[in-house]
């Protein structure tokens, strides 16, 4: 069943231009909506300063425990506050502490599509001015760009309209700075400006 979702984990030459991504903005403190098996937490963990914090949400610990001995082999695990949850009643928790707002450096976020727009609201509370948050398989396949009709049926449903719906409202954001980059399944970069 893993193997099958193997796909699922970030791309490596995505994940190249993330590390790049928290040390053009010197990332210390950073929020990972979807954890999967680690490899982009892991990654975020190897590229923040050592006394850096990585707070993880993902509804299942099982999956974030395969990677877990990687990430202890690699000496970063107390970088990361594993938090096994659905994200937004844990960004809305963050949110009830005012000295959380406006006091993370980056966010990546790779969860329940449909739940992206939400994810993204409260971001543009929880990131400084300057942070940024990325989001992935913003091209959804190829599938953002293609009439319906032409969609292949595995590609329908709710989550493409939820990406959808994410891109058109990031593109109307004034609060961002926005690059939509085509590796991977796409990956979205906001920069929060104000």
């Amino acid at each position: 069943m893993l193997i099958l979702r193997a796909m699922m984990g970030t791309a490596p030459d995505a994940g190249q231009l993330m590390a790049m991504l928290l040390r053009l903005v010197n990332a210390k403190k950073t929020i990972e909506i979807g954890v999967f098996t680690g490899y982009s937490l892991l990654l975020t963990a190897l590229t923040i300063p050592e006394d850096g914090q990585i707070t993880a949400i993902d509804v299942n610990r099982e999956t974030y425990e395969i990677g877990l001995p990687i990430i202890k082999k690699a000496g970063v695990d107390h970088k990361i506050n594993f938090i096994e949850s659905e994200a937004l009643s844990v960004l809305d928790q963050l949110l009830k502490y005012s000295e959380n707002e406006g006091s993370f450096d980056y966010a990546f976020v790779d969860a329940d599509k449909d739940n992206y727009c939400n994810y993204h609201e409260r971001l543009m509370k929880l990131l400084k001015v300057g942070g940024i948050a990325v989001y992935d398989n913003t091209l959804w396949g190829g599938t953002v760009a293609v009439p319906e009709e032409q969609v292949p049926d595995h590609f329908r449903g709710s989550s493409r309209q939820a990406i959808l719906d994410l891109n058109r409202s990031l593109a109307d954001d004034p609060r961002v700075q926005l690059s939509h980059v085509a590796l991977g399944d796409g990956i979205t970069i906001c920069r929060r400006i104000f």
